[in-house]
């Protein structure tokens, strides 16, 4: 019944978020990470290694091998992008920037397909607000607009899709997949052409992209959507479904992407699980929670069921590979759809104290940010420089001039920002995600500035390498039995030395074996025949020991 919906939005309240300040939020939040830092640590580094040998032409796509040894949960589409941008603009800029482009153009459309997404789900009549006994009721475009507005900043604001969506990886294929998927489905009765071209290349993307499983639940759930919904161009989409689902069979199918990844969790294991939902999925699993219950009557409408089956899709993945953050990641989007409903049925009370615990949270962490940096580079207070000292032993604080005036900005946004809101500026329906969607925006800024050098240190395998150097010249043979894929891709990165990982002697060619130990153990030489030569620790590494043995015959 249409008086059942909950949403209540005049006017007013569905003013637009202005063009030049959403875009420069999208800057803020897409562009820094990308320029001047090294690749980090476990699979940003692994990926980027993988990428770099498939355009070098040393790994196969289908099976890039690190070392020798196979990588598991490799994806082919992400990794052949990234490598045929590494070949064209690797020469012009270095592999690193060269991989890191296309992923970043990833995300940006993905903060573009939510957004689209929403305002074709919020036109549709059981998404829009009730009308008003006298007028004055916000008309359907410029509401679903204003819900758009709100879904992408909910997508900035999510704590979780900060880290890994920065990153060189398969999940940020995956996600714009999935972000691909949602708006494929909302933009079923308005845009049919386009809509189902965007359907038939998301599920295979998906699959293509090291997810063929998830693809294949989104699938069938298309299927049933599409199925039992009222527009007769929805209904006719099931054909479409069924043909995206066949094709991401075949693209998991034919590179040997399906693999039983399901680990058994345990009742123990429900707490750290629950922790991370509300770290990851912070702030908007208070408002989908809040959307689920203001929207009870309508779950099987459009604007819930399609992102509520691909959230419902994203636990699952998540909890059956045992809390897997990356499988977590494919939630975003739904998520953020599902926040933006909240949205036109909060109170004015409720958007105040979100309002106030933003201001305040963000602008503590800028301030700590800003302590920490002073102190580092000043001495004044010592307390935070004593702890950066004792966490990373041996680094040198070096001043960016660019990187603080960027900074500087940054900060006087974030207190311009904070003005604006204060101020009487309540009417848009979008207002309550303005600080939470800025404050993260400001954050990741000022870390990727400020925190720049001190976090390439902390997570950057390149002062281990040039440790290494010292010790090993670099581009000659190193045997690493049983080393992990991100030892390998560091050695191959950061070196480059040729880095072979199996357990069999490569023989006289490798002069030099490398092997480490954690928790204290004193590493041995894997075979005869082999001499301590060096001992080396990564500074932020303490109960990490790597020893290089040589060749008794050399």
């Amino acid at each position: 019944m249409t008086t059942s919906r909950p949403a209540l939005v005049t006017e007013r309240g569905a003013r637009r978020l202005p063009a030049p300040v959403m875009l420069l939020l999208c800057a803020a939040y897409v562009v820094p990470g990308i320029v001047g830092r090294d690749p980090w640590r476990n699979a940003d580094l692994v990926a980027l290694a993988q990428m770099q040998g498939i355009a070098e032409g040393r790994l196969s796509l289908w099976q890039p091998l690190l070392g020798g040894v196979a990588v598991p949960d490799t994806a082919w589409l992400p990794h052949a992008l990234g490598a045929a941008c590494i070949t064209a603009l690797g020469p012009l800029v270095g592999a690193p920037l060269a991989a890191r482009i296309p992923f970043a153009l990833l995300l940006a459309g993905t903060l573009a397909l939510i957004w689209w997404a929403v305002f074709h789900l919020a036109r549709t009549d059981n998404a829009q607000p009730l009308p008003f006994a006298f007028g004055g009721e916000a008309d359907p475009l410029s509401y679903a607009r204003a819900m758009a507005d709100g879904s992408l900043l909910a997508t900035i604001a999510t704590l979780g899709l900060l880290h890994l969506g920065h990153e060189t990886t398969p999940e940020l294929a995956q996600l714009f997949a999935v972000a691909l998927y949602i708006y494929a489905l909302a933009a079923a009765p308005f845009g049919q052409r386009q809509a189902r071209l965007c359907l038939i290349l998301a599920l295979p993307m998906l699959a293509a992209s090291g997810a063929p499983t998830v693809a294949l639940l989104l699938g069938l759930a298309a299927a049933v959507i599409c199925r039992r919904s009222g527009f007769a161009e929805v209904r006719a989409f099931v054909p479409w479904a069924v043909a995206a689902t066949s094709l991401a069979i075949a693209a998991g199918t034919w590179p040997n992407a399906w693999r039983w990844r399901a680990e058994v969790m345990t009742l123990s294991d429900l707490p750290g699980l629950a922790r991370q939902w509300l770290w990851f999925l912070w702030p908007t699993w208070p408002f989908v929670l809040w959307t689920l219950y203001r929207w009870r009557s309508h779950l099987t409408h459009r604007h819930i069921a399609v992102p509520l089956a691909l959230v419902v899709a994203a636990l699952l993945a998540n909890v059956t590979m045992a809390g897997s953050d990356r499988a977590l990641l494919l939630a975003v989007p739904g998520m953020a759809v599902l926040a933006a409903f909240a949205l036109p049925t909060f109170k004015r009370s409720t958007t105040a104290a979100i309002d106030w615990f933003s201001m305040f949270f963000f602008s503590a962490w800028i301030l700590a940010i800003w302590v920490i940096y002073a102190s580092v580079h000043l001495g004044v207070p010592a307390k935070p420089a004593a702890n950066v000292a004792k966490l990373a032993p041996g680094f040198v604080a070096t001043v960016s001039w660019t990187a603080l005036a960027i900074a500087l900005t940054g900060t006087l946004a974030w207190l311009a920002l904070v003005r604006w809101r204060t101020g009487r500026h309540r009417e848009a329906v979008w207002t309550s995600l303005v600080l939470p969607a800025g404050g993260v925006a400001a954050c990741w800024l000022l870390l990727m500035t400020l925190g720049l050098p001190l976090l390439d240190y902390a997570r950057s395998n390149r002062p281990g390498a040039d440790r290494l150097a010292q010790q090993v010249p670099r581009g000659t043979c190193l045997w690493a039995p049983e080393s992990s894929a991100v030892t390998v891709a560091a050695l191959e990165h950061f070196g480059p030395w040729t880095v072979t990982a199996g357990a069999q002697d490569p023989g006289e060619a490798c002069r030099y074996q490398l092997r480490i130990a954690r928790g204290g153990a004193r590493p041995q030489a894997l075979g005869a025949g082999w001499r301590e030569h060096a001992v080396i620790r990564r500074p932020t590494a303490r109960d990490e020991t790597t020893v290089i043995f040589q060749r008794t015959g050399d």
